[in-house]
């Protein structure tokens, strides 16, 4: 019998009552903080509705493929029976007579077989992080004639409010956005309680500074700091989206090299936040030896600097998952079950994917909204027990947005649990029986474990020589600060884009345009109309991607 939190239990009562008695509604939302423990909340409120006899069969809509395949482990601990993964060339799915689960990118394919299991059968679905199903997107629409004939609807989520203010499908919302779902239907639990009942851990964010120097023409240059925007001379003002390109974020996400242009820069920007995580990351392991970092990258070149970068600082290579991965859910699922210190990610660790021993969080993000900065940090503060007594830390650029952000989850955190977060560990624990040992100890005394030698990683301070820790903001001694300035050429600044003709670019359109330029105006050519010749000569080569994505409605980089 699983053993359930008593949240969890809470949750399973309010929604038989409000489904199975009260039958007000067939939705129930759950909106429980990331890491709380949703997935088996959901699964013993499936149960208990099969055991009651009010549904046939269970239908479970997650983000994506590591996450539905955690969904169908989860359902059959739970419930004893099987959920198989159907995708849109499943065919007939109401043949198959068993619990089914899809991604949400899937539901658009699988209308009709969706459709036809819920006209045939009493159905529960469970809709994970629901606020994918925009009302006007296709996923929303999608899922609305898929599940129109659905017995119950199981709504999950730890940030239900869309970013872009859209409103999901088989939710009321309020004149101001928010959702209005009746109470009685709805069980919540925010991050702040999950973390004061400990079921979350409660999360540290560091705001990594620092300040850019950017040489340009004529021996020129330009500071840009969190606090201090680009101040251009006046013939450089005027090129169009150049105030725009050098702003810090896009500077803090540009990879920095040495002087042969392929090895990343141990002294650069990204060198600096991955010595403070990874100075933290070796600290949490006095209290858990497996704790994690993950490092959400922008892109794909940058995921690959990264893994490269902290090769160079550690000596180990980080695993690396992104969408071109052959086997990306088999990488995740790898570094879940060893002790690897780190994992680099684009886009495929964020939400709903459980990898409870993740403590550290360097975020260097492409998406900038709220909603994707929560679904991050949710995946360092999942408790491993009840006498976890680690605390999670994120590693950000100090960037107004992201500051906004971890303002608002702050204030959700009780004053005790905000209580000496950041603090030192005082003793550290055996990895094999768990004895508690002192800092110094070279073995424990109750097993014998030998403990391996720590390095010991220290910044020296340039004005008063004393050695300070590696996650220090300032001097010890004499208080100088350790915001770093990092030196750029203008050309290693634009490096993550372009500006063409007026156009500021993303490095995936330049590229993109780059690479299909030639064959579009060979095939021009061939056609031998000379006025599409004469248009597509005032279009450069990097704008082709742009122009790709907007008559394909696909993101550049991507096949269509």
């Amino acid at each position: 019998m699983t053993q359930l939190r008593a949240w969890q239990q809470d949750a399973l009562n309010k929604a038989v009552k409000w489904l199975m008695t009260d039958r007000s509604d067939r939705h129930f939302l759950i909106n429980a903080a990331p890491g709380a423990g949703k997935t088996i909340a959901a699964c013993v409120i499936a149960k208990r509705l099969l055991d009651l006899g009010e549904v046939d069969r269970v239908i479970v809509i997650a983000p994506r493929s590591e996450v539905v395949n955690q969904w169908a482990d989860d359902f059959r601990v739970v419930t004893g029976r099987h959920m198989t993964k159907v995708t849109a060339r499943a065919g007939d799915v109401n043949a198959l007579g068993i619990d089914v689960c899809a991604t949400w990118s899937a539901v658009q394919g699988l209308q009709d077989a969706l459709q036809a299991v819920c006209r045939a059968n009493r159905v529960l679905v469970i809709c994970d992080e629901h606020h994918h199903a925009a009302v006007k997107a296709a996923w929303g629409s999608g899922a609305d004639d898929a599940f129109a004939a659905a017995k119950f609807a199981l709504i999950l989520s730890g940030t239900p409010i869309r970013s872009d203010g859209e409103q999901s499908v088989w939710l009321a919302y309020d004149d101001g956005g928010s959702i209005d779902h009746p109470e009685a239907g709805t069980y919540t639990l925010s991050y702040g309680e999950a973390v004061d009942l400990g079921y979350c851990r409660p999360a540290a964010f560091h705001l990594h500074e620092g300040k850019f120097t950017v040489d340009l023409q004529g021996g020129k240059t330009v500071q840009i700091s969190s606090d201090q925007e680009a101040s251009l001379p006046k013939d450089l003002a005027r090129i169009p989206g150049l105030q725009r390109a050098l702003n810090f974020y896009k500077l803090a996400c540009t990879p920095q090299y040495e002087a042969d242009k392929v090895t990343p820069l141990r002294t650069g920007y990204q060198a600096t936040m991955v010595e403070w995580g990874g100075a933290k990351l070796s600290e949490l392991r006095l209290r858990m030896p497996n704790a994690g970092g993950l490092v959400i990258a922008q892109s794909i070149e940058m995921a690959e600097y990264m893994v490269n970068l902290i090769e160079l600082l550690e000596g180990e290579r980080p695993l690396l998952v992104h969408s071109q991965n052959p086997n990306a859910d088999g990488t995740i699922k790898a570094f879940r079950n060893t002790d690897k210190r780190w994992l680099v990610s684009v886009a495929m660790v964020s939400e709903g994917v459980d990898i409870p021993r993740l403590r550290v969080l360097v975020y260097l993000p492409n998406a900038l909204t709220e909603l994707s900065f929560r679904q991050a940090v949710g995946r360092v503060v999942r408790s491993c027990g009840h006498d976890d007594d680690t605390r999670a830390y994120v590693v950000m650029p100090a960037f107004s947005t992201f500051e906004a952000y971890a303002r608002r989850i702050e204030d959700e955190m009780s004053p005790a649990a905000k209580a000496g977060v950041g603090g030192a560990p005082k003793l550290k624990r055996c990895p094999v029986c768990a004895t508690e040992c002192e800092l110094h100890a070279n073995e424990c005394p109750s097993c014998g474990h030998e403990f391996p030698a720590a390095p010991q990683r220290f910044k020296t301070c340039d004005d008063c020589g004393a050695l300070n820790s590696m996650t220090s903001d300032q001097c010890h001694a004499c208080s100088k600060s350790f915001a770093t300035s990092f030196i750029l050429t203008l050309d290693e600044a634009l490096r993550n884009g372009a500006i063409v003709r007026g156009l500021e670019l993303e490095e995936a359109e330049v590229k993109e345009g780059e690479s299909i330029a030639p064959a579009v105006r060979a095939r021009t050519l061939q056609v031998g109309d000379q006025n599409l010749v004469r248009i597509l000569r005032t279009l450069p080569d990097e704008s082709w991607g742009r122009l790709k994505a907007i008559l394909t409605d696909s993101p550049a980089g991507t096949s269509v």
